[in-house]
């Protein structure tokens, strides 16, 4: 792999590594360095890579970001009983437009994942998710984004984009590969209400703080479903990462932001994890609760079932729940106890929507539909499926 564009990790902090604990993640890591170059990725699982990109963020400073912090906290950091290969490729650097930072991020991202190799990005502003987005223009299925932020960022689409509107850039501009936008977190104050009505006529899936924080186990089936996942970092309380650029008092704690990201860890189906809207300004605290973050998100992996839904539908358990006029099919997979329902397909529509036709849920929608209460997502998933 020949990307000239990516910064290897500084020298001095590489020595810290090899000088440090044995056992800890530092030593463990295939690391880009001077010396060694880009390390072979052969039997590689996770890569990780920060972008040192920030130009398009609202009240943009020109700031150099450094993510040696972050890289220090990690590697400080005992693996679990992992049996994953994970390298840290270094760093993109600005390119001479913001555009270039974009290429690159998406040429790699792309290149990663050909090669089944899970890319974990660190990044500046969060509309680099759009580039992460754009990877899979080569995938031939429509692909699903989780965001788990305070607001939505569906922006203006007719005006430039930034970290605050990238997402309506994500839903008009071609090629068209969205299915489904999921945002988790979000806090009613920060959004418009044309934007909150615009994600019910969109059809698409939103949760609100509170009802994350009550149960968290909801986002489950979402995160089940995705393809790819961005968390900005301003989703995060204050006083849980402790750091000057985030001064809300409200948002996730610590414990449930790594519970997040184990749970897109976990997902057969994501296969690259955004974690944005960092900057040099954070504590030690704030820095480290991001290492955890990776941490719990590589744990996921891990244990990751890798269950097809496809060749094992025969071996799950089904449900059938008249309803109205509809019979809901619930399955439940009798190795993992996880649950699906069908989406009934329509013949006439697009052929990349097919995989959409078992949709991840949980116990609870079961318990609801037997109550004549029909799940919410099977409605608007069904819905897309017919437009």
């Amino acid at each position: 792999m020949d990307f000239e564009f990516l910064r290897p990790v500084e020298q001095q902090l590489f020595e810290e590594i090899v000088s440090a604990e044995s056992h800890n993640l530092g030593s463990q890591l295939l690391v880009h360095t001077q010396s060694s170059g880009i390390p072979d990725l052969e039997n590689v699982q996770i890569a990780i890579v920060s972008v040192n990109e920030n130009r398009l963020a609202e009240g943009y400073e020109d700031e150099f970001l450094n993510f040696n912090k972050i890289r220090r906290s990690f590697y400080s950091l005992f693996p679990g009983n992992w049996h994953l290969n994970i390298a840290d490729l270094g760093s993109i650097e600005k390119g001479e437009a913001v555009e270039d930072t974009y290429f690159a991020l998406q040429s790699l991202v792309k290149e990663l994942l050909k090669k089944n190799i899970i890319p974990v990005i660190l990044g500046g502003s969060q509309d680099l998710i759009y580039a992460q987005y754009r990877a899979y223009d080569f995938v031939e299925q429509m692909v699903n984004l989780v965001n788990v932020d305070s607001r939505f960022d569906l922006g203006d689409a007719e005006k430039p984009i930034n970290n605050k509107s990238y997402i309506g850039k994500i839903v008009v501009n071609k090629p068209y590969n969205l299915f489904n936008y999921s945002n988790v977190g979000y806090q009613t104050y920060y959004n418009s209400q044309e934007e909150i009505g615009l994600m019910e006529r969109l059809f698409f899936d939103s949760f609100r703080l509170g009802e994350v924080s009550n149960n968290i186990r909801i986002v489950e089936p979402v995160m089940r479903d995705a393809n790819l996942v961005g968390i900005d970092l301003n989703a995060v309380n204050a006083s849980s990462i402790n750091s000057s650029p985030n001064n809300s008092p409200n948002g996730f704690d610590g414990k449930e932001i790594c519970a997040l990201a184990r749970y897109a860890g976990i997902s057969d189906k994501i296969s690259s994890f955004g974690i944005y809207e960092y900057t040099s300004n954070y504590s030690e605290t704030g820095n480290m609760l991001i290492a955890q973050m990776i941490w719990y998100f590589i744990e996921g992996v891990n244990y990751r079932s890798n269950e097809n839904t496809l060749s094992a539908k025969k071996d799950f358990i089904k449900y059938q729940v008249p309803i109205e006029e509809e019979i809901l099919v619930f399955f439940k997979s009798p190795r993992t106890g996880r649950w699906w329902i069908e989406i009934p397909f329509i013949s006439n529509s697009n052929t990349k929507l097919k995989r959409h036709t078992l949709l991840p849920c949980n116990h609870e929608d079961y318990l609801e539909a037997c109550n004549q209460v029909i799940p919410e997502r099977w409605y608007k998933t069904k819905r897309k499926n017919e437009v």
